[in-house]
């Protein structure tokens, strides 16, 4: 905090449910804290409905930050009503479902051994070869509108709701432009339809994460 020169922290996240602490518990300290003047906001990270509506009753949460992109749309069953009805902003990580939605990753593309993508069932070689599907897709709506399959990706997300806003992450300055560009691409409700008409008939394979990871998530 010396570093950035504040003495709060803006928007404090509870980045995985704690199964041991009640969520009343952690709502309730962050609610000191902001009383104290050493937070501003509350956030979470992958928790469930129920989750979020509770720590809601103590301290308002003011986001929620959980993995959502065209290959994880498990969000629009629960997650995305609640936050519409409580008045909660969604922080979807993953929007390029960890690089694969760029286009540029393929069955034969090897990661560094330290890579967490090898653990994760999605990027088997075989999962990829099949959910090449969605890339091709995304690269068609892309000519079509002078922009790269990872700005579709983003804007399709910017398009959803205004209080939707994705965090791409990227270790390259010329991704960083690619990303902020998606801002300006207009997707129409015509193009929204095709987006969803034709995603919806394309069976992603392989989990997101491991099994084990998988228990930590979504509580």
């Amino acid at each position: 905090m010396k570093r950035l020169k504040t003495d709060r922290i803006d928007l404090f996240y509870q980045h995985r449910v704690d199964p041991n602490v009640p969520i009343e518990e952690v709502a309730g300290t962050v609610k000191d804290l902001i009383r104290e003047g050493k937070v501003k906001h509350f956030g979470l990270s992958e928790a469930g409905a129920e989750t979020i509506r509770r720590a809601h009753a103590v301290q308002p949460v003011t986001a929620l930050q959980s993995e959502y992109s065209l290959w994880w749309r498990e969000p629009e069953k629960d997650i995305l009503p609640t936050l519409e009805e409580l008045g909660i902003g969604f922080v979807p990580f993953s929007p390029l479902g960890k690089g694969f939605l760029t286009g540029a990753i393929n069955e034969r593309t090897t990661f560094d051994s330290t890579d967490f993508r090898n653990t994760v069932p999605r990027f088997t070689p075989e999962a990829r070869k099949a959910n090449q599907a969605l890339v091709d897709l995304l690269g068609t709506i892309a000519a079509r509108k002078q922009a790269t399959p990872a700005q579709i990706a983003l804007a399709g997300l910017l398009a959803r709701k205004p209080w939707i806003v994705p965090i791409p992450g990227t270790t390259k300055l010329h991704r960083l432009g690619e990303n902020i560009g998606a801002a300006a691409v207009e997707l129409t409700p015509g193009d929204l339809s095709d987006i969803e008409s034709a995603v919806s008939k394309i069976q992603v394979l392989g989990d997101r994460y491991s099994a084990e990871r998988q228990k930590l998530v979504g509580r």
